[in-house]
Order: C-alpha cells, then structure tokens, then sequence
C-alpha cells in the first residue's frame, strides 16, 4: 500500500466530499449540454431527427473506449483520471462555443465523460468502507442527479435567452470540475502501469467480462443497469418530442423541467432504496423497473403539465428505487479485484450498448413518422417485459420481494 495513504472510515471524508462536489459540476455541465447541443444543432439547421444522432456520437465513445478507460482508473490514481477527464469535457465544450462541428465536439465530450466514469465509482471503494457502498453510492447519485436537476433546468431555460452564454457557463463549469477534482487524494493505483498493448488489453477486457457475466450477482447487475440507461436516453429524446405534441407547448424549458422532475424523483428513490434494501436483498428493487415501463405507458394519457411532473417524478422515484442497489451489488462484486476501474468500464459499455441499441430504435421510428404516442406505449410495454424478465434471472435462491416494513432487516 502506497505509504502515507490510509482508508477514511467516514462518508464524508475530504475525500468523499471532493469528489461529490466534482461530480455534482460535471453532471450539472454534462445535462445543461444536452439542451445546449440540441439547440445548436437545430439553429444549424440539422434534419430534426439528427438530435438523437447527437446522442449516438457520445454513447459511441464509451463503447470504443471501454476496454482502456477501465485499465486507465485502476493505473493512475483516480483523481487524476477526474481532473482529465473534465479538461477533456471543458475542450470539447469549448469547442460548440466556436461553432465547431457539434457532433464531434460533443464526442470530444464523450471521451472525457467515459474516462470519468469508472475513475468517479471505482474511487469509492478506496475511500469508503464496503458496509457503506450502498450509501455512498447514494450520495454519488444524489449528486449526480441534482446536477442533472440543475443542469436540465439551466441548459433548457438558459438557452432560450443566450445559446453561446450558456455553452460559456458549461464550459467554465467543467473548468471548476477538474480544479476540484484536484482535491480528491491521490490514493493507491491498482496497477504500476497501463497496459498500451491493444491486443493484451482486449483480451484482459474479454476475459473478465466473460468472468462477471458467469456469475449471476454481476450478470443482473450488468443486464439490470443497461436496461435502465438505455430506456432513460431513449425516454429523455421521447419526452422532448412529445411535449409540444402533447401540451402544446414549444420551447426548451418544459422537456428540460420534465427531465429535472425524473431527477428529483431519483433522490427520492435512492433515499428509499438506502433505508429499506441491503445488498443481501437487493432483489427487493426489481419490481421497480417494471413500474418505470408502466409510468411510461400512461404518458399518452397525460394531458397537462401538472400530471406530467406527477408521472415523471413517479418514474424518478422508481428508478432511483432500482438502480441505486444494483450499481452497488455491481461494485460489492469488485470488492475484493483489485480492477475496480475495469468492472465500472465494463458496466458503461453495457449501458452504453444498450443507449446506442435504444436511441438508435427511437431515431427509426421518428424518422419513420410514427405517432409520438404509439411509441411511448410500445416503449413503455418493452421496457415493463425487459425489466420483469430480470426477475428470471436473478441468483438462485432469492425469494420474491417482500412488502416493505419500516426497519425491516432483510
């Protein structure tokens, strides 16, 4: 163990706190751009179904970098990953600013996010103790969605009165992100070096990919978390176009306070999921993803914006309910590996899969001119089914979800 560095004991350690902060800029940057590139895309005057291509371009680095950014996290101490990873973001931002290619900088922005991603989850085995991974899981997550409840509210309010200030802002905010990051204690690299051979590298990510999706913990955890994000990229595309066919409504502040409202409903969720679910009995949170497929299915029944914050803060609380627990039983897998980077990066690629599969569908059946609300049903009903089927394949042994009881142990 490197000398001089101890394990803090506590959840709000410099360290903990340094990288919440980090994160919380970064997903407030990360949400705001979305609105940000969308809308310059659109003043561009890019066909109106290149917006979900813009997403594709950024799920598509993760998925090219996957095998590398993992092995990077667990060489080079995981602050320093942070601080470059959002000098890559803050580049790439300030890219949009300059009008350069939209589609490329927001790659750019990509590259920047994969790096940061298992550097941001891998860190907290190191700072924290594994009693406390479901908790500090939840924190992360609470940071990170008030950055995307901020981060949306700003990006679709923001631009509607300066598309260049609010590209300024963002790019200042990853600025922020990265000098923070520099408070986050170097720590104990897993590793002496990165290994640079493409060939090894592959073959080590092949490997241990084969060896998680062997073991059913790790394999529900994989197949559970991508189900969730790529459902959440395409929900997120599908929400912005179904406001102004829905409400009327024809401006980039009500998608985005849609969007913020799911985030408030996550910290809801995985407040709920840190009181009533142990990884002992993380299965309890299955359940809730199939109450996210229905809260989409009611979508086309909504017909004001009062019910529609109702049912995206219903799909909030039910996401944070289910995911919160299975990154942490994804992580309690990697407990004892000393290539924690390399698990989280193997978890983006399955996300990020699953994105590029689901936003890639959404596109075609946009371009296609299928009615909005055709597609929140469908969408809805395959994510209830895909979420459902979970349950089949959780570990043997596990019992069905119990109903909950204030201070029930598991």
């Amino acid at each position: 163990m490197k000398l001089g560095w101890q394990r803090p004991s506590g959840l709000w350690s410099r360290a903990m706190i340094a990288t919440l902060c980090t994160q919380f800029l970064s997903s407030l940057a990360d949400n705001a751009l979305l609105f940000a590139a969308l809308a310059l895309v659109r003043k561009d005057q890019f066909p109106a179904w290149s917006g979900p291509l813009l997403q594709s371009f950024f799920v598509g680095t993760y998925i090219l970098l996957a095998p590398f950014v993992g092995a990077l996290a667990d060489a080079w101490p995981k602050g320093r990953v942070m601080v470059g990873a959002n000098l890559g973001k803050f580049v790439g931002s300030l890219g949009m600013c300059f009008n350069l290619n939209p589609f490329l900088c927001y790659a750019l922005v990509g590259v920047g996010a994969a790096a940061h991603s298992p550097a941001k989850y891998g860190i907290l085995g190191e700072i924290t103790r594994h009693d406390q991974l479901i908790k500090a899981n939840g924190l992360i997550e609470a940071a990170t969605v008030a950055g995307i409840l901020l981060g949306a509210i700003a990006g679709g309010a923001l631009t509607d009165l300066s598309l260049v200030g609010t590209l300024s802002g963002i790019a200042l905010s990853y600025a922020a992100a990265a000098a923070l990051a520099l408070a986050v204690p170097r720590g104990m690299p897993a590793a002496g070096t990165v290994e640079f051979s493409l060939s090894g590298t592959l073959e080590a990510f092949g490997l241990r990919t084969r060896d998680l999706m062997q073991r059913p913990a790790a394999r529900l955890a994989l197949t559970g978390t991508g189900f969730f994000w790529g459902a959440g990229a395409a929900l997120r595309f599908l929400v912005i176009a179904w406001v102004p066919v829905a409400l009327h409504i024809h401006n980039n502040r009500v998608p985005a306070f849609l969007t913020a409202m799911v985030a408030a409903g996550i910290v809801v969720g995985a407040a709920l999921a840190a009181r009533f679910v142990r990884l002992e009995v993380v299965h309890r949170a299955l359940f809730a993803g199939i109450l996210i497929g229905v809260g989409v299915c009611l979508l086309p029944l909504v017909k004001t914006l009062t019910t529609a914050y109702l049912l995206m803060a219903f799909v909030g609380a039910c996401s944070g309910f289910f995911l919160i627990p299975l990154d942490a039983l994804l992580q309690k897998q990697a407990a004892d590996d000393s290539a924690v980077g390399a698990v989280i990066a193997i978890q983006n690629l399955f996300e990020n899969l699953s994105m590029l599969v689901m936003v890639s569908g959404y596109t075609a059946v946009y371009y296609l001119r299928v009615p909005v609300n055709d597609i929140a049903t469908g969408f809805g009903v395959i994510l209830a089914l895909a979420m459902g089927s979970l349950i089949l394949i959780r570990p043997a042994g596990e019992t069905a979800p119990k109903i909950f009881r204030a201070g029930e142990e598991g």
